[in-house]
């Protein structure tokens, strides 16, 4: 695992590079305010919705949690 800077986050953002982006945050915060793009993956429900909302286990994935509301 490694972490990136949120400068880094946004030239890939847009350089439209592929990867998917996870939200961290329960559905409420979520739909509140969330980046362009990001997947819902709430804490309480990884186990459920993990191979759903990220099924290619190949694929780049950065998860960023934001502070609620």
């Amino acid at each position: 695992m490694n972490t990136i800077s949120r400068e880094d986050l946004k030239r890939k953002i847009d350089a439209k590079e592929n990867f998917l982006l996870v939200e961290t945050l329960g559905d409420a915060a979520y739909h509140h305010e969330h980046l362009p793009g990001a997947l819902n993956l709430p804490p309480d429900k990884i186990s459920e919705l993990a191979s759903s909302v990220l099924p290619d286990k190949n694929a780049e994935i950065i998860v960023y949690c934001s502070k609620p509301s």
